[in-house]
């Protein structure tokens, strides 16, 4: 048997998310730049041919230096297997690349149903394993979507095909159901948390009107703040960096940024993670329970 505590080990403790590179607002030799200083730190990244142009400015930064080109998280998915293998190459071919190192599955529709009940899907995965397409898997989960890989789990259908989680893990978001949550951390399966800084710094979001993009994350940052605050942490960044590598089942945290000062911001917080005290992670755990409770498992798909 594997064991999970060997698994995603080689992962950087913070990955480049890229979603930021896709912004066409911002000229695209500074979004190149970026992506090079990120490169330059041997970080993974993170990325998706549904971020706009994202991938076309990794292309440009992945040909001014191939020896540097990073290990990537590429999303994958959707509803069925020729969905799923036209994404893959809908990824790799615009970035000149001939493998996706770790594939994030989203899983909807009938991919789905056989993952949560051991369907043929899971043979397929293993294929594409085998043609080399995809070296290994995490499964991405949401709150409205937990029920599917809680049953997959408990019916052991991922084991050796299946290499963990990526969800939404920081202060103010824990998109994992409690149920599922709690069965991660029993069977000690690795986790990739994303979201680092929950969409940014915490008093803004709870005190600039409009900086939090749902009401439930600045009423989430009133609560979270006075915390942050009695750390003595001086940066928000560093809070979140740590309270993610807290749990050691987190293996990488992913933050996304266009700009060179919050990347440096991100390097400097991972490159001497401690974990937070122990009981402020347990102060912000509880929150997350009683926020999955009342909130997360109600909402409406893609509405948090």
């Amino acid at each position: 048997m594997v064991n999970p505590t060997n698994l995603l080990s080689d992962l950087s403790p913070f990955v480049y998310g890229t979603t930021r590179l896709g912004d066409d607002k911002i000229p695209f030799e500074e979004r190149v730049r970026v992506a090079r200083a990120a490169m330059d730190a041997g970080v993974w990244f993170h990325t998706s041919h549904t971020y706009n142009t994202a991938l076309s400015v990794l292309r440009a930064a992945f040909d001014q230096d191939r020896a540097r080109t990073p290990k990537l998280i590429i999303k994958i998915g959707w509803s069925n297997i020729p969905e799923l293998r036209n994404v893959i190459r809908q990824n790799l071919e615009p970035l000149g690349l001939e493998s996706i190192e770790l594939g994030q599955l989203c899983l909807g529709g009938d991919l789905a149903e056989e993952y949560a009940n051991g369907g043929p899907c899971y043979a397929e995965f293993e294929r594409i394993k085998a043609e080399g397409l995809v070296k290994r898997f995490v499964v991405e989960v949401f709150p409205w979507t937990s029920a599917n890989p809680l049953k997959a789990l408990r019916g052991g259908y991922p084991q050796g095909i299946v290499d963990g989680h990526i969800f939404y893990l920081n202060p103010l978001q824990r998109f994992a159901s409690n149920d599922l949550w709690d069965e991660l951390v029993a069977r000690n399966e690795p986790i990739v948390a994303m979201r680092t800084v929950s969409g940014g710094n915490v008093h803004r979001l709870r005190d600039v009107p409009g900086a939090a993009w749902k009401d439930y994350l600045q009423k989430r940052a009133v609560q979270v703040a006075p915390i942050f605050e009695r750390s003595g942490i001086p940066s928000w960044t560093e809070f979140c960096v740590r309270f993610a590598h807290s749990f050691p089942q987190v293996r990488a945290t992913v933050g996304s940024t266009s700009r060179p000062k919050n990347l440096a911001e991100f390097l400097r917080a991972a490159s001497d993670i401690q974990p937070l005290p122990a009981d402020i992670v347990a102060e912000i755990s509880q929150l997350q329970r009683q926020w999955s409770d009342e909130t997360d498992i109600h909402a409406e798909p893609w509405t948090m």
